[in-house]
């Protein structure tokens, strides 16, 4: 390898021209950088929902649901399919395995809506659908909530409508979307006495409002000059039209107006809503493209929010309920701050330990490389966020190393009396070759992450090539601009070559020890391998937690009613929830809740909920972050103790892939019975551990149907037949769309039913009039009517009926929780019948699912890392024994993760992986020490005792700047885990390897004194 410092201090004005080029380069790309909250991760799955109006749950299932999903299931790289079915409706999730490259992704849902449309013909007559929704991961990070006093909803979609088509035009906007739009109508409502008294089929009424409206051509005369279109009089301009509607029936005509009621209002049952504070509000939802900046989005959308605020008109307000791009900037804040820190350790590791001028030489390569890797990052499309920004702090400890070791080898050989060039040249050939190997080795580290399937692997990807940029560019720097910096710095003490600085009374200590090490070679080994062996033990009394929750002020409240319950008990159980949360506002910054939906995907990390008519979800923002869990507790307190008929799930966003409960586990089967009687042996085997509560079955409960039973030979009589008779009841009682009323931009349906009072109260229902050729028939005369109970609601995964029994915890984590759970079912899981099974669900299955990702690609990191370390030390048994140190982190890693009580979960576990490679490349320097000694003709013994001297301050002043580096990092809630245990796994293996690594090689090669 030529003599990189040599060709740098030859030509200085090309490498300081270089170095002001990617100064500049750094600070222009780096304001450049797209900034985000998380990184972006594929969520590989689409959401397929087809309609049958009329059908319970259970036809649902076998006629329409069972068919998508064995369709579904031949599609090339398919994980999963699951189901949710309700009466009339059915939503399927299609889920593809995780190792689909993402660029196939769009060629397999366009493969779905394929296999789809094949099966269209074969399911029944009167489904809707299928129909596809790929888009399930859009984030809307910016929400807004458009309130009004004295303005109705209308009016205020009226406004929102504008508002949304002025923010879809912001750059780099993708997508605007309204939310609690409520559908308006027209309802024309009679009373069944009349329809009874007049004879009046709801066909001639239906008929009558369809003829009198309907859009029809009435032609186009084509003269010598113009296309001249006939436009005729008679169709519905307002509901005054509409009753005045003529209606012919037994000889006589008369206004519609005159025995029907015809109102213009919203949908009864309602829409789907959104309130703000407790008032009803309509929500303008923004997404942002691929690559964009939020910060600078969100600047964009406040100007013109701020712009369209003072344009509107007084008692309009536009509120702002989600706001990443404020969360965003705090959290980028954030870690500049710990990056500063972490900068100010690291200097002052250097500059304590190398002294000022040579210290100084380290603190100018750290914003150089620093520039260098957000020049890399702007290129290869790595935005900043939790993880790429996390990455540059831990790969700030490290990206010293080189720099450390060039300019103290530099300042060694200046007190030994050779000029400045020489002394940066001598650098070189003595650290560049063992330093580069080492620095490919710490790079190593972190491939599993970078080359592994699955979310979790997906969503921290970017700690690969940002460390691998930093620890590169680092090297370079360290041999061509450290030397610079040094040549110019560094000057040689007075006295320099009269002295040995490695006499001094320290290493003469440092001597000592390891002599007697080396001479105690048993002991020293054994007490090594026991300690091995116990911290080994140790492991396992770590908790275990996937990703640690996140430590964002939103609360999300989830509140499920009995299923079957109606949107409206819904809305009204919402209502008085809101006056609970209305009495602390002195603690919430605001709230929002969502009836007969859930809060849109505000972070990547939220799962919309489905629609359900038994379904409000709440998103309350705390005031202060830090009593966010004391908001909580009240919260549960008051859901427990006045909704006790409402299932609740108050729970915080997390950091990594979401899971609803911390407990879940899933039992499947195929009869849906049997799993119902299993998923109550497991909900009562959790009920029985004090440390769960909340413990529930996602579904279970039946819905309340009334049975028809037709008379079959009295339908005949009278020339009806079921379907017509429950068309009648669906006109009469829902309502049927009979014609269309255009107002603006708005297609308002005209629907024909009873008057309330007739068509709400069961007890009536019996009286419903059916009409005949013999005139109206009350419904009971034709048809047994009964109450009875059948399956609201019904979930699938892989075909097989599944319910989750999942429960809340009160202290520890999810991980551990879980597993506690499932060995507690120990006993059930051994009796189950052919074809049944109890698995575990959520953060346990993703963690166990990463980890299984995360082991493929590691023996091709430990092949590159033996491979390297042969290209470097050319020796089969050196190899081995520097492999052999790697372990040794463990020691470190157990006692600080237990002494910290922190979790080993997905995270830590690439840093515990990661410090393998550092541990490595410690010994990789100190090995080759030990051979450069050898080859020089030194005796084996003093060749280890000399190279242990000669390599402790580099090795300790590394160790160090890493260590010390991650203290920042330590309070992190996201890169806590990880920063103890490199910094506790290092600190142990440091030591052992100054101490421990050569009696290793001493008693590998027979050497004694």
């Amino acid at each position: 390898m030529r003599n990189l410092t040599e060709i740098s201090l030859k030509n200085r004005a090309l490498i300081w021209y270089f170095i002001l080029v990617t100064a500049i380069g750094g600070i222009f790309f780096y304001f450049k950088l797209g900034r985000m909250e998380d990184p972006n991760f594929t969520i590989n799955q689409m959401i397929v929902t087809a309609a049958w109006p009329g059908a319970s749950a259970k036809q649902m299932e076998e006629q329409v649901t069972d068919k998508l999903e064995s369709k579904f299931r031949d599609i090339p790289g398919v994980k999963q399919v699951d189901s949710t079915t309700r009466a009339g409706t059915t939503y399927v999730y299609v889920t593809l395995r995780d190792d689909v490259d993402r660029s196939a992704i769009r060629d397999t849902w366009r493969d779905v809506r394929n296999f789809g449309r094949d099966l269209e013909r074969e399911l029944p007559n009167g489904v809707y659908g299928p129909y596809y929704n790929d888009r399930f991961d859009d984030v809307f990070g910016s929400i807004y909530a458009l309130t009004g006093d004295g303005y109705s909803m209308e009016e205020m979609r009226q406004q929102a409508e504008r508002i949304r088509r002025r923010l879809a035009t912001i750059n780099k906007v993708q997508k605007v979307q309204l939310l609690g739009v409520q559908t308006e109508k027209v309802y024309v409502e009679i009373e069944s006495a009349k329809l009874a008294e007049l004879g009046i089929s709801p066909a001639v009424l239906a008929d009558a409002l369809k003829t009198q409206n309907e859009m029809t051509p009435a032609g186009m005369i084509e003269t010598s000059s113009d296309n001249v279109y006939l436009r005729y009089s008679g169709s519905f301009d307002d509901i005054d039209a509409i009753r005045r509607t003529p209606v012919s029936a037994n000889g006589k005509t008369f206004f519609l107006g005159d025995i029907a009621t015809v109102e213009r209002r919203y949908a009864d049952p309602a829409d789907t809503a959104m309130y703000y504070n407790g008032e009803p509000a309509i929500g303008i939802a923004v997404s942002m493209e691929t690559g964009g900046n939020i910060i600078t989005l969100g600047d964009e959308l406040k100007k013109h929010m701020e712009a369209i605020q003072s344009e509107m008109t007084a008692g309009l307000e536009i509120h702002q309920v989600s706001d990443q791009p404020a969360v965003v900037t705090e959290s980028i804040d954030d870690f500049v701050s710990t990056l500063r820190e972490a900068v100010i350790i690291v200097l002052a590791v250097s500059f304590m330990s190398l002294g000022i001028r040579t210290g100084m030489v380290v603190a100018g390569c750290i914003p150089l490389v620093l520039a260098a890797v957000f020049c890399g990052m702007y290129i290869f499309g790595i935005d900043l966020h939790k993880v790429s920004l996390g990455a540059l702090i831990i790969s700030l400890g490290l990206l010293v190393d080189d720099a450390i070791i060039a300019v103290e080898q530099m300042s060694v050989q200046l007190e030994k009396g050779h000029d400045r060039f020489e002394a940066a040249c001598y650098a070189f050939r003595a650290t560049a070759k063992p330093m580069l190997t080492g620095t490919l080795i710490t790079c190593a580290g972190f491939i599993p992450v970078s080359f592994s399937d699955g979310m979790a692997a997906e969503f921290c990807g970017t700690l690969f090539p940002v460390i691998g940029m930093a620890l590169v560019i680092s090297w370079v720097v360290s041999v061509m601009v450290a030397p610079l910096f040094g040549f110019y710095l560094i000057k040689p003490a007075p006295g320099a070559g009269e002295h040995d600085p490695y006499q001094s009374r320290f290493y003469a200590v440092f001597r000592k020890v390891l002599c007697w090490f080396l001479d105690h070679k048993k002991i020293v080994l054994t007490s090594t391998a026991a300690i091995f062996a116990a911290s080994i033990g140790m492991m396992g009394l770590i908790k275990e937690e996937f990703f640690p929750p996140s430590v964002r002020p939103e609360i999300l409240i989830k509140l499920e009613l009995p299923e079957g319950a109606s949107k409206k008990a819904s809305a009204e159980t919402a209502s008085r929830f809101a006056k609970f949360l209305e009495e602390h506002a002195d603690e919430i910054e605001n709230y929002t809740y969502y009836v007969g939906e859930g809060c849109p995907r505000f972070v990547l990390t939220v799962d919309p909920e489905l629609p359900a008519d038994n379904l409000s979800q709440f998103v309350v923002v705390a005031k202060d972050p830090k009593n966010r869990d004391a908001l909580m507790e009240k919260i549960r307190s008051q859901l427990a103790d006045s909704f006790p008929e409402v299932r609740t799930n108050v729970t915080v966003l997390q950091t990594g892939p979401p899971a609803d409960y911390p407990v879940m586990l899933g039992i499947s089967g195929y009869d849906e019975e049997k799993v119902r009687q299993i998923a109550t042996q497991v909900t009562d085997r959790l009920i029985q551990d004090s440390n769960n509560y909340d413990v529930s079955m996602d579904w279970n409960e039946k819905a309340k149907v009334l049975h028809l039973d037709f008379d079959q030979a009295k339908l005949r009589q009278l020339g009806l037949s079921p379907q017509v008779v429950a068309q009648t009841a669906y006109t009469e009682i829902s309502g049927a769309s009979a014609a269309q009323f255009y107002a603006g931009d708005r297609t308002i349906s005209v629907d024909l039913r009873l008057r309330e009072a007739d068509r709400s109260d069961l007890s009536r229902i019996k009286e419903l009039p059916i009409y005949s050729a013999g005139g109206y028939v009350p419904l009971e005369q034709l048809a047994k009517i009964s109450f009875a109970a059948e399956d609201g609601l019904i979930k699938r995964e892989n075909m097989l009926p599944t319910i989750t029994v999942q429960a809340n915890i009160k202290e520890g984590t999810a991980n551990d929780a879980t597993v506690k759970a499932f060995e507690s079912v120990k006993d059930i899981r051994e009796n189950l019948p052919f074809g049944y099974q109890i698995k575990m669900k959520g953060a346990q299955a993703d963690s166990d699912d990463s980890m299984k990702y995360l082991l493929v690609p590691l023996p091709a990191m430990i092949f590159i890392i033996m491979t390297l370390l042969m290209f470097q030390l050319r020796s089969g048994k050196d190899m081995l024994l520097t492999l052999l140190t790697a372990p040794l982190g463990i020691i470190g890693v157990a006692f600080g993760m237990l002494l910290l009580d922190q979790a080993m979960g997905f995270v830590a576990i690439l840093g515990v992986l990661a410090l393998s490679g550092m541990i490595i490349r410690n010994s990789v320097i100190l090995i080759d020490q030990i051979q450069k000694h050898l080859a020089a003709g030194e005796a084996p013994w003093d060749a280890i005792i000399d190279s242990a001297v000669l390599r402790f301050r580099p090795i300790m002043l590394t160790a160090a700047a890493a260590i010390l580096g991650m203290l920042p990092l330590m309070t992190s809630t996201f890169w806590g885990p990880m920063a103890v245990a490199i910094a506790s796994g290092l600190l142990a293996a440091t030591i052992l390897t100054l101490l421990v690594l050569p009696v290793m090689y001493a008693a590998a090669y027979g050497i004694s004194r």
